[in-house]
């Protein structure tokens, strides 16, 4: 039997991990709600790891939101994101964790990166303003486990991992009007639309961005792929200091045809405009996953099926 801590286990990406570590009976899964645990307070998380006899961690705790979120409170997210990132870590690793998987994020590369942006980008250059301090936060959580596994993997069998998503969307997605990523906040505007009857929709930006977006089931499965990869196939296919993994979908789509296939899922017919005075983030994000491919994983959930599924979360929701 496993005990396995899910950090976040009632975000969008700790949920989906949690639904599908479920389903094996032999995982005892261990979770702490906000009012229960704050992961910024250090005794806190350090007298929950030293009670709770925890083998595996799945770091999925953050601090998240888009574009107007991460502009409008830089000091939150990369305090907060800072803070829960090295209370789990060490505090995980002082009461014998063995297995820690990170999640991070696609914003951690340059913003001008070639693409796809393959894992060997990292550092190369300098990041979108907007979303700045939430990378750096990302870039120190991918740094404390290899530094962690540098100095302790052989004394201590330690085996921490970080995997990089793209944008991800799907069940339990963070609606607000304002603060939400892209899809979620597509979402919204084009159902308030069709239910009063608008006539147009504006669209933050030029629309001519172009994004990746993964399902947030496909992530968990690729999580918990990667986490129990065995350790002599992991290692090949890593460095030391190289060690994270691209988590993507293989495709990106520019943000005017995202709008017009979320119009059409939610069936709204009226005018799609582009508030050019808004910005756009970075042009593309394209992630090179070709690593996570030959580490034997593929995604299975089409834009088109996903969106679906989304929007029916949404609904589900009832949020007004």
């Amino acid at each position: 039997m496993n005990r396995i801590y899910i950090a976040g286990h009632r975000g969008m990406v700790g949920s989906a991990i949690f639904r599908k570590l479920a389903q094996d009976p032999s995982n005892i899964i261990v979770t702490r709600n906000r009012a229960e645990l704050d992961l910024t307070n250090q005794l806190a998380v350090n007298t929950f790891f030293s009670k709770s006899n925890i083998d595996q961690v799945y770091l999925a705790a953050a601090k998240v939101g888009g574009i107007h979120a991460n502009f409008t409170y830089p000091a939150e997210f990369i305090y907060e994101n800072l803070m829960i990132q090295a209370n789990i870590i060490h505090s995980a690793f002082k009461h014998g964790v063995k297995k820690l998987l990170f999640l991070g994020s696609s914003c951690i590369y340059p913003k001008l990166a070639d693409q796809p942006m393959c894992e060997e980008a990292l550092l190369t250059g300098s990041l979108e303003c907007t979303n700045e301090p939430y990378a750096i936060a990302k870039i120190t959580g991918i740094k404390l486990c290899e530094s962690y596994n540098r100095q302790y993997g052989n004394s201590y069998g330690i085996d921490y991992r970080s995997v990089m998503p793209t944008n991800l969307y799907g069940p339990g997605d963070n609606y607000h009007p304002e603060n939400s990523h892209v899809i979620p906040a597509l979402i919204r505007r084009f159902h308030e639309a069709k239910i009063n009857d608008m006539p147009q929709v504006a669209i933050w930006g030029s629309g001519t961005p172009k994004r990746e977006f993964l399902h947030v089931d496909d992530m968990a499965a690729a999580s918990i792929h990667i986490m129990n990869l065995d350790d002599d196939l992991y290692q090949k296919h890593t460095q030391p200091m190289l060690s994270h993994i691209n988590v993507g979908f293989g495709s990106d789509i520019r943000i005017a045809d995202l709008a017009v296939l979320i119009g059409q899922t939610i069936g709204y017919n009226g005018e799609i405009t582009y508030d050019n005075s808004k910005p756009d983030g970075t042009p593309r994000k394209l992630m090179d996953s070709s690593r996570l491919n030959a580490l034997g994983w593929q995604p299975h959930i089409t834009l088109k099926e996903g969106l679906i599924s989304a929007y029916q979360d949404f609904l589900k929701a009832g949020i007004r």
